[in-house]
């Protein structure tokens, strides 16, 4: 759905408030079989027979949902620090996939990547920015971003933790934005309850972190100080949210690991990740 036509906004919300199933039902058992997630270094030859496919509507192939994560260049460049890439492309597909299943919205099965200053980027209302401590934007992409945003699209952010990966994002944000501040959300915030009624404010770490540690974050350096979840919105002059932070969390990591630990699923993918990220969808395309 284009941004230019904001009349059709309401055409998302409708099928999926009407029809959700529950997390917790035979649609979201792990898949058997096979392993699913793990890491691509070759992210151009990605094997589509991989990942579940499905067939849209025909009537709805100009509303259908696309997943679209930012590619952006890093700040920098060594193997040991995450940038766009982190948990691509499974999380991606996954996730279209679960929001295909437990939603009745046309979801499309093939997500994508673009970069900011693309401009094809006013065709999707939703977009998704994976590490965003590592972002470095240009002056193009800044001017890209803000009029995006602006104009009526949305920007999810997630899998950053600590004091220092947050001053870094946040040293990009006032360049974005110098007059608007993020505001932390309280639980009793509508985009808990969306769809799914949360009673805590979810926390996602990455497996191997909890397998290792049995931790639900990622223990990096300004975890020390504080490693609890806090999700932020900034929002425009008219108190639109344009952008969710979701800080000290890695809700992604809950998609990509489909099927490697049926623990790690049940505890985090499917009474965390999945719920969570419908209701952003949910909340960002009907506000």
């Amino acid at each position: 759905m284009p941004l230019r036509d904001k009349s059709r906004g309401l055409q998302w919300i409708c099928p999926i408030i009407l029809s959700v199933a529950l997390l917790q039902n035979a649609a979201l058992a792990q898949p058997r079989g096979r392993q699913f997630g793990g890491r691509r270094a070759d992210f151009s030859q990605i094997d589509r027979s991989q990942f579940p496919m499905w067939s849209t509507d025909e009537g709805f192939a100009d509303d259908v949902f696309t997943f679209v994560r930012i590619k952006t260049a890093p700040r920098w460049n060594q193997s040991s620090n995450r940038d766009w890439t982190a948990d691509y492309p499974d999380a991606d597909f996954y996730f279209s996939w679960r929001l295909h299943q437990l939603t009745s919205i046309q979801v499309n099965p093939n997500p994508i990547t673009l970069e900011l200053t693309d401009p094809k980027l006013v065709d999707y209302p939703f977009v998704f920015l994976a590490a965003p401590q590592s972002v470095d934007w240009t002056p193009e992409e800044v001017v890209a971003l803000r009029r995006y945003l602006l104009n009526g699209g949305f920007m999810m952010c997630d899998e950053f933790f600590g004091s220092i990966q947050w001053n870094l994002f946040h040293e990009q944000l006032k360049r974005l934005f110098p007059e608007f501040e993020p505001v932390e959300l309280s639980l009793s915030h509508e985009i808990f309850h969306t769809v799914y009624d949360f009673d805590f404010v979810p926390q996602v770490t990455a497996i191997h972190f909890w397998q290792r540690y049995g931790v639900t974050y990622h223990p990096v350096a300004g975890t020390e100080y504080d490693h609890a979840p806090h999700f932020f919105g900034l929002h425009d002059a008219h108190g639109r949210m344009m952008m969710l932070i979701c800080h000290n969390n890695d809700l992604q990591d809950g998609w990509e690991r489909e099927g490697e630990d049926k623990e790690f699923f049940e505890r985090f993918s499917v009474k965390q990740s999945y719920p969570m990220g419908i209701n952003i969808v949910t909340y960002a395309l009907s506000h």
